[in-house]
């Protein structure tokens, strides 16, 4: 009997961290950023980005590419979906290479700074 209870006590205690990390951290910032809607993969591999890019932005996001915002300030996020809710993400989805305003929470983990898609529309 002791041997579960320390089992059990061991499996709860690993498992906290998967508990809050599933639940959402709810120290997140709602914020609003402006800015262009990158396909991460050009903008990385070779600067691509703006009004030439278009096109290509669209068919790289939409084929599964990742996606960032890149704000007046010259930060970069990582655009990702919300567990509850991705459609927001998705309809950014629509404006890869345009100027967009996206609400959402911002978080920063080992040096990227990231923002979960609640919010998107054109400006």
């Amino acid at each position: 009997m002791k041997r579960l209870n320390r089992l059990a006590l061991l499996i709860a205690f690993c498992a906290l961290p998967f508990a809050a990390f599933a639940s959402g951290d709810h120290d997140h910032e709602t914020v609003t950023v402006k800015g262009e809607v990158l396909d991460m993969s050009c903008y990385i591999a070779h600067g691509a980005k703006g009004e030439d890019h278009v096109g290509c932005a669209k068919k790289c996001v939409k084929g599964g590419q990742p996606m960032g915002l890149l704000a007046a300030d010259g930060t970069v996020y990582l655009l990702y979906a919300g567990h509850d809710d991705a459609s927001p993400y998705e309809k950014t989805k629509d404006f890869a290479g345009q100027q967009v305003e996206v609400t959402g929470k911002a978080a920063t983990k080992a040096g990227i700074k990231g923002l979960e898609v609640r919010g998107v529309k054109a400006i």
